[in-house]
Order: C-alpha cells, then structure tokens, then sequence
C-alpha cells in the first residue's frame, strides 16, 4: 500500500535506527517534544523509544484536541442537551470525557439528553434538516485539522438558512499553544528544556510549514515536519538530532509527500471567512492561551450557539487525583501519576489524556508501558 507499508519497513528502521546511533553525541542530551498526540502513539505502538539513544528523550506535549479541552466547555455543552433540550452532535471522543461532578456527555444521555455522536459536521446539519421542530447543536472540536469542515458546514447552513442549527466553537490554533508552552516554561519548575520540535502532520497539511518559522528565528528552535509512520518519526528525530550537533535551528519538512511551505490555500481562506480570533481560550493545563482559538465571525454570529443559549464559560479544575495537566505540559509521564492503570483506565477514565484515541495515557496503557 503506498505511503503506508513502505514506511514501516524494518531492515530501513534498523538502517535509521544504526545511524541515529552513530550521529548523537554521547555527551548531551536530546530532548525532542512531538506536539501531536498521534505521533505519541507512533513511538509507543511500534515500540521506537526502545530503540532510541538512551540520550535521546521524547516529550510529550499537548497534543490531543480532546485531551486540551476544558472542563468548562464540556458543561457548556451538557447545558444544551439538558437545560435547554437540544440535539448536541458531537465526536465520539468528546463523549466520554470527564467534566464536573464526574459526569460526561455520555451520561447525560444516559440520563435522558439527546446526545448522538456524528462522523461530521454535516451528519449534524442533516439532523437539523430532518428535525427542524428542534434545536440541534454541534459540539465543534479540533486543531486546524477539523475546522475546514465546520466552516463548510457553515457556510451550507447560511446558504440554505437553516434555523435551528447552531456551532459550539472550540476550535484551537497549534503554532500558540506550541508558543505557550516555550514562554511559560521558565517559571514552571518541572518544566522540560527543550531542544526541538517535532511538528504536527495533518496540523501541517492545512497550515503549511511557514507558521513554524517564528520557533526556528525567536526561539532558536528546530522544528521537523513529521509524518505518521514509524520511518517518519525515526527520520524526524534524526533530522533534529543533526540540527542540534550542527548548531541549526531551522524548519524542515519529513512530511513533504503531503505538506507544502504555503499549506493548503482553500481552507486557510475558507476559515478565514467563517473563523475569527478570540482574545484568549483556556486549555486544560495550559491555562488561559492568547490568541489560540477560533470564534465565529460576525458574518455568522447568527450560529453561535453561545450567544443563542446564553452559555457561559466557566473555569472548573481538574480532579485532584489526575495528573493530566501536568502531562500535557511535558512535565510527567503517564506512569507517573498514581491513578494511572488503576483508578483511571479507558473504562472508568478520571482525566482527558486517558480517553482520546491520541491521549498519552490511552497510548501508554494500550501499548503496554505501564511502568518506565
């Protein structure tokens, strides 16, 4: 299958592997973040932190739109289904994260909300077509890689001015978070020093690899490009181990079978139209982030199901037991926090990072890497 089988060949890892090997330098250390949480699930599923230089160290970072989502919001949404007796359409991730007083959008369905998990935003629309007696909600989540669709969505609704349908938008902007985290680390104590980037790939494919040069000029970052396969990821952490030894800090490309420097034109104008810029967006352990996600423009403020249903925001702190804010910082790993694979499993999950299929508990605890 091409792109796929090819890159997890694995005399070629063995040959990557061997040069990585021969290319660290033995009297430092390499500490790499990979802000996606697919690329988490890469290293632990095909077992590649095993092979790694035992200098080579990969952070994990924020990168799960599920796993950043506020507490807050996920009330804000429940509200809809069981105050004010909407449709809420959303993915099926969001349904099983915990939110305040233990609950979940799926047990407010099991409590009698009318919840129903779509594969798009226009599985949603076509629900307020066929229900037009009642409101129907879509819980809009995702980095820059689900929000083309929602705006498509949109920009239907408004064509065939469809009534009852209305946007939870959480939507987030990778490059401000990945700055967030570079500006705040030096007041935090746990938090890792950096020494590269491991870019997002379907992020990328959207945005292009320009938003990253502000990390390679401000901040004297490399960044690499990667994509999702196991030959990817090895060759991205050789690229960044090069660029340290040789002093570079620049943006590179591994993923140019599908990233171009100008990303993809159509949906950046597409989101540009229906998106505008909140000021600030709060992002579980991260806290408030500027500038980092997305609000409808006034073009189509009449979808805004915040305005509509006067939701509002408000901050609820995680439970006390869950050390998912301070994984998604990069300050822990999974099997750091005492709850992990005994109070908090896939089943009966105490935090975010334990439920999205991209969370770096759910990797850890799939893959077998219960314990360091």
């Amino acid at each position: 299958m091409k792109f796929v089988t090819e890159y997890r060949d694995s005399e070629q890892a063995k040959g990557i592997a061997a040069e990585l090997a021969a290319t660290v330098d033995p009297n430092r250390e390499y500490r790499f973040m990979e802000f996606c949480g697919g690329h988490t699930h890469v290293l632990a599923r095909w077992g590649l932190t095993d092979i790694l230089p035992k200098n080579v160290h990969m952070i994990h970072g924020p990168g799960c739109p599920v796993c950043v989502l506020p507490i807050g919001r996920i009330d804000m949404a429940m509200e809809c289904a069981l105050k004010h007796n909407a449709i809420l359409c959303t993915y099926a991730d969001t349904l099983r994260v915990p939110a305040s007083g233990g609950k979940s959008l799926f047990k407010a369905k099991a409590e009698g909300a009318d919840v129903r998990m779509v594969y798009s935003p226009m599985d949603a629309l076509q629900i307020a077509r066929d229900n037009p007696d009642r409101q129907v909600v879509f819980f809009a989540i995702g980095f820059e890689t689900t929000t083309p669709p929602t705006a498509l969505c949109l920009l239907e609704a408004k064509k065939e001015q469809i009534k009852n349908f209305s946007v939870i938008c959480c939507h987030v902007l990778t490059p401000s978070a990945m700055e967030h985290i570079l500006l705040t680390a030096p007041k935090r104590a746990d938090a890792p020093v950096l020494d590269g980037l491991v870019g997002p790939a379907h992020v990328s494919v959207v945005i292009g690899s320009e938003p990253y040069a502000q990390f390679a000029e401000k901040w004297k970052m490399p960044v690499v490009i990667c994509g999702f396969e196991p030959l990817d990821m090895l060759m991205t952490i050789l690229m960044l181990v090069k660029q340290v030894n040789e002093g570079r800090h620049e943006v590179e490309n591994e993923f140019t079978r599908a990233v171009v420097p100008e990303g993809n034109r159509r949906a950046i104008d597409l989101m540009a139209r229906v998106f505008s810029l909140r000021d600030s967006f709060e992002w579980r352990g991260l806290g408030p982030v500027p500038k980092s996600a997305l609000k409808l423009s006034p073009e189509f403020a009449e979808f805004d199901a915040e305005t509509r249903f006067g939701l509002v925001e408000h901050h609820v702190p995680d439970n006390k037991a869950c050390q998912c804010g301070a994984i998604l910082r990069g300050e822990k790993e999974p099997f750091e926090c005492k709850a992990f694979g005994k109070a908090c499993t896939p089943a009966h999950p105490l935090g975010s990072c334990m439920v999205s299929s991209e969370g770096a508990c759910a990797a850890y605890y799939s893959y077998g890497r219960l314990r360091k």
